[in-house]
């Protein structure tokens, strides 16, 4: 059985590949000004990485947030920019409650009902979060929140609860510039 080669085609091996083929002299010119935008908007998003970088890279809290695993620069540049100044936020519950990762508490009398998450703050803290809690290996103690709040409440909890706890430990490294406690309790 004939194997077959594999091309990268988002990548290198991709526009060599659109370079070689034949094609009739109309599809070539859209192929060449295709890449040709492809280029000019790499371009642009270098130029914005490097405006980004030199904004955050002497920002105690960015360097400190990146030790949590599963956040890295991009990540740790969305917390910055979107919440900003951390200190306006009185501790990590209003942290969370304000990008929207906080349960419906509703209560009359003796009655408590509890519901889904508000989503009324930060979609894109929110999106941060659940995203760091993806990137998750090993043993950690966001992951242990996910799995142990996950075999209780299912698989979507588990993630909003290690979205909670992510978002609690970025809360404590934009405010300290630093992150304490990582390790899984025992």
């Amino acid at each position: 059985m004939e194997q077959q080669q594999q091309y990268d085609l988002f990548g290198v091996e991709g526009r060599h590949l659109l370079a070689e083929t034949t094609v009739r002299p109309a599809f070539r010119d859209r192929i060449d000004s295709l890449c040709r935008l492809i280029d000019h908007l790499t371009e642009e998003i270098t130029a914005a990485e490097l405006r980004i970088h030199d904004l955050v890279v002497d920002d105690r809290g960015f360097q400190a947030i990146q030790a949590i695993p599963g956040v890295g620069a991009t990540l740790a540049a969305i917390f910055v920019a979107e919440i900003g100044d951390v200190t306006r936020f009185h501790s990590a519950r209003h942290l969370t409650s304000w990008a929207g990762l906080t349960p419906k508490h509703r209560e009359s009398d003796n009655k408590v009902r509890r519901g889904h998450i508000t989503k009324q703050g930060s979609r894109l803290v929110r999106w941060a979060a659940v995203e760091g809690t993806a990137r998750q290996h090993g043993h950690t103690l966001v992951k242990a929140t996910h799995r142990r709040v996950g075999e209780r409440r299912g698989r979507a909890i588990g993630r909003v609860a290690a979205a909670r706890k992510l978002l609690t430990l970025v809360y404590y490294g934009l405010r300290d510039g630093e992150i304490r406690s990582l390790a899984e309790a025992g």
